[in-house]
């Protein structure tokens, strides 16, 4: 048996569940919705995308207070309120008919944000799973990593007969009367114990005679800030491409149906890396996962710069980002755990998380602007690479430091 306890799986099954309808209605739906919105409203692209970016960094401003909560009531409370958050913010996008009120639903959406994704489902299962947390994060993981590939060509097919608006009513339905109630048949907030015996051997900073650190000794600790860097230098990267991959695969030339087909082909290969990480890397440190999941992604964008106008390298491009995006995801939930401990992680984690997702909210923006400047995928991908150097160079950085 995979785990200890046989009613863990009902826990995995659930957050499964939610987390592939949650990433797809708050980030994947965007990409196809966005031109539409576009056409109806008129408005500017900078606002379209403003919008987004904004919601963004609202979840990035309360991350920190949402994972103390998390810390003292659970996921259970949590993430069945942000359920019924992200319903609203879905029917208030779709209701909306000045720029004021999409904002305003936009905000909305940051907070359901805060509450209903990664952040707070691992910290839920650190809580749920104690030592077995890595196994859990990584089998959860392997669901979620399909969004992408069920939202995109869902959303597509929704927008041949439906407006952009009555997707949303729809998405709204589905969080309200779908997530809602797996939601709240989460377990309650169990007191966690001490892990230093049981994870003495993942190379934390307890196996050195340290406890669990809390939110004040971690904030000052040489690691914390660099590996908070480096996640925020890859949330960049990842949101940009969440939002403007296919339209960047157009503008070196190739239809919008085969940039739709391969881009959909990241989710399965997100889920290789994670079956990867699962079979053939559990026993090593997530420090060193982390390690390939950062420097794979600087390779991926170099041959997407030099070589992309070509159907077979955007493939390889796919499979290289898809590895990197797949596994990195583990190495989130993973490093704060393995460097910082368990009693504290939501308090940890979204302090951590902060600064990603300001970065994811200046992403899309960013690259927004430069698209509309340049007609050429060019300047857009020479930026991202960048942003890749500097956030495997902080990681090998954070990494080091914790051994001190």
């Amino acid at each position: 048996m995979m785990f200890k306890h046989p009613s863990r799986y009902k826990t995995i099954g659930i957050l499964a569940i939610t987390q592939i309808l949650s990433w797809g209605m708050l980030y994947y739906t965007f990409t196809i919705l966005a031109p539409a919105i576009l056409k109806d409203t008129g408005w500017h692209p900078e606002m379209i995308f403003g919008a987004f970016s904004w919601s963004l960094l609202v979840a990035g401003m309360i991350a920190r207070p949402v994972g103390a909560f998390l810390d003292k009531r659970g996921g259970r409370l949590v993430m069945s309120s942000g359920s019924v958050v992200c319903a609203l913010g879905l029917w208030m996008l779709s209701s909306s008919h000045a720029m004021w009120m999409y904002f305003l639903a936009w905000s909305v959406l940051g907070v359901s944000m805060a509450l209903t994704l990664y952040e707070a489902a691992f910290t839920t299962i650190i809580q749920e799973f104690m030592a077995d947390s890595r196994r859990a994060i990584s089998t959860l993981t392997l669901f979620a990593g399909f969004a992408s590939t069920i939202f995109w060509p869902l959303t597509l097919q929704l927008s041949q007969h439906w407006s952009w608006r009555e997707i949303l009513l729809f998405y709204a339905a589905l969080q309200l009367f779908v997530c809602f109630p797996l939601h709240t048949q989460l377990s309650p907030r169990r007191q966690s114990k001490s892990l230093t015996a049981q994870t003495s051997e993942s190379g934390t900073l307890k196996a050195k005679g340290k406890t669990d650190l809390s939110l004040k000794e971690a904030l000052q600790h040489r690691a914390f800030w660099k590996l908070a860097l480096a996640f925020a230098a890859n949330s960049f990267i990842f949101s940009a491409l969440s939002v403007h991959l296919i339209s960047l695969l157009v503008r070196d030339g190739h239809s919008a149906v085969l940039a739709v087909t391969l881009a959909a082909w990241i989710g399965p290969v997100q889920v290789a890396g994670r079956i990867a990480e699962m079979t053939f890397a559990r026993h090593l440190l997530p420090q060193s996962v982390g390690k390939f999941a950062f420097s794979a992604l600087p390779l991926a964008l170099l041959v997407l710069l030099f070589f992309g106008q070509q159907a077979w390298i955007v493939g390889l491009f796919c499979l290289l980002y898809g590895l990197s995006n797949g596994i990195m995801t583990i190495v989130r939930g993973t490093i704060p755990h393995a460097l910082f401990g368990s009693e504290n992680y939501g308090a940890i984690s979204g302090a951590i998380s902060g600064p990603a997702l300001v970065a994811k909210a200046a992403g899309p923006l960013l690259l927004a602007l430069l698209m509309e400047m340049n007609s050429t995928a060019l300047p857009a991908l020479t930026v991202l690479l960048l942003f890749s150097v500097i956030s495997c160079l902080l990681y090998l950085a954070a990494i080091a430091a914790s051994r001190r």
